[in-house]
């Protein structure tokens, strides 16, 4: 493991942050495929324990990516200002199939569709619950900072 993967730390996931994932807003899950291209899905997510939980089947393009780098970014913008936005960056400590993994999606539904079972499960379709373990959180308001350094002193 690197200096710089040791290096990161778990981070809270609090405040305004928490009432974000707690509410039944879409989130964009970013991951990166083994050509080291991006690809970003629109999630139902959730929180379990100390984690961010999302949910997909077995198979998908996601689930494949995380198997082989578990490294996630997580983005959201309030509907009603998109100059609100949060990002969570961690990674996947988690793969949680079988029965867990189908209550955690029916859990997700009751959530974003008010219904008790998720309605779109395709004959032989497996789910997986991933746990996420956040390693970095923030919220940006109106235009994003740079960094320290970035801009010529004035």
């Amino acid at each position: 493991m690197s200096g710089k993967a040791e290096a990161e730390k778990v981070a809270k996931v609090e405040g305004h942050i928490r009432e974000r994932l707690l509410a039944p807003n879409f989130w964009h899950l970013a991951t990166v495929g083994a050509d080291g291209m991006p690809q970003i899905s629109p999630m139902w997510v959730d929180i379990e324990g100390d984690h961010v939980m999302v949910n997909t089947a077995i198979g998908r393009v996601k689930e494949e990516n995380l198997r082989v780098n578990p490294n996630v970014s997580l983005s959201h913008h309030d509907p009603e200002n998109p100059y609100d936005r949060a990002e969570i960056r961690g990674r996947v400590v988690r793969f949680v199939e079988g029965e867990e993994a189908e209550r955690s999606m029916d859990r997700l539904t009751q959530k974003y569709i008010g219904e008790d079972r998720y309605p779109w499960l395709l004959p032989g379709e497996r789910r997986v619950m991933l746990l996420i373990e956040v390693t970095r959180v923030r919220r940006v308001v109106g235009v994003e900072p740079f960094r320290p350094g970035v801009l010529p002193e004035v």
